[in-house]
């Protein structure tokens, strides 16, 4: 069980669903296979236009051959861990390389960058998931750091390791997958409600709209962007008791069980539709819309 990078754009040709699952050749079976039961990091490669760098993380739960290609391979996701980074990560900050395992020992980049899966150090996945999370805890120790002195170098282990712990429980907790899911969410949608197309900021300057799973967790539905709405409280409440629901082209549906259709759709945009997603790979996947009109919406 190890860390892994797995890289994954937008277009690829490869049968991707990164949260479920993630194709590759029999060149990278055996670094795949290191990371069973383990966490991977998703890389966009960012010399790519509106690309994201680092991205998600998930956890592998077993490599099997494709059934519909040869000499293929699917590293299955294990459901319900992949979670996207609310702050996504460069391959470098500030003049320096974010993944240190990518330098030779005198701190150039190899060609490793270049490797579709790569194995990650502990170190490396920390300090990319702490970026990717915002978290504001401790730094990790820079490569360029002299090594201890012989006596007190087991010093350094268990701090790292207590790291390498939080950085996972973290990506396990129900409360934080919430707030990151939110935070991605609201960001796709800047800040609007979705149906609506209003933006409310409170005094605080917190917005007033609310990140609704299309498939609930409850029900399987994963913490993906295209999982997700943002939606006013009033909406989401409509939305969860299938009041209102989305075709796959984002029209806007009405329950003929409304007890009051045109209070309902006086809160819906002049379009009709669902507001567009600043990127569009982020837009609500059709697979999820269809499991909410089949399971939620009063026809």
């Amino acid at each position: 069980m190890g860390f892994g990078i797995f890289i994954h754009r937008a277009d690829s040709i490869y049968e991707d669903s990164p949260a479920e699952r993630y194709q590759f050749p029999r060149q990278y079976f055996k670094r795949a296979v290191a990371c069973v039961g383990g966490w991977i990091v998703y890389y966009e490669p960012t010399k790519v236009l509106n690309t994201r760098g680092y991205y998600a993380a998930a956890k592998v739960a077993q490599i099997v051959p494709d059934p519909t290609a040869s000499d293929m391979f699917l590293a299955l996701i294990e459901p319900g861990t992949y979670l996207p980074f609310p702050n996504t990560v460069p391959l470098s900050l500030g003049g320096e390389y974010v993944e240190r395992g990518l330098l030779s020992v005198d701190g150039n980049l190899t060609g490793r960058a270049q490797s579709a899966v790569r194995p990650l150090s502990p170190e490396d996945f920390s300090r990319i998931v702490g970026l990717g999370l915002g978290d504001e805890g401790p730094v990790l120790p820079r490569n360029e750091q002299p090594e201890p002195a012989d006596g007190f170098r087991e010093d350094q282990e268990p701090f790292l390791h207590d790291i390498e712990r939080d950085r996972v429980a973290v990506l396990s907790s129900r409360v934080a997958r919430d707030r990151v899911f939110r935070e991605v969410v609201l960001k796709a949608y800047d800040e609007r409600c979705a149906i609506s197309g209003i933006k409310l900021i409170n005094g605080g300057g917190r917005a007033e709209v609310e990140a609704a799973h299309i498939q609930p967790v409850t029900r399987d539905g994963p913490d993906i962007v295209n999982n997700g709405l943002a939606l006013s409280g009033t909406v989401h409440w409509m939305f969860d008791r299938g009041v209102i629901s989305l075709s796959d082209d984002l029209e806007i549906l009405v329950s003929r069980q409304a007890n009051d259709p045109d209070a309902v759709r006086a809160l819906i945009n002049e379009t009709g539709r669902a507001l567009p997603t600043s990127r569009p790979s982020d837009r609500p996947h059709p697979k999820y819309l269809d499991w909410h009109r089949n399971n939620c919406f009063k026809l």
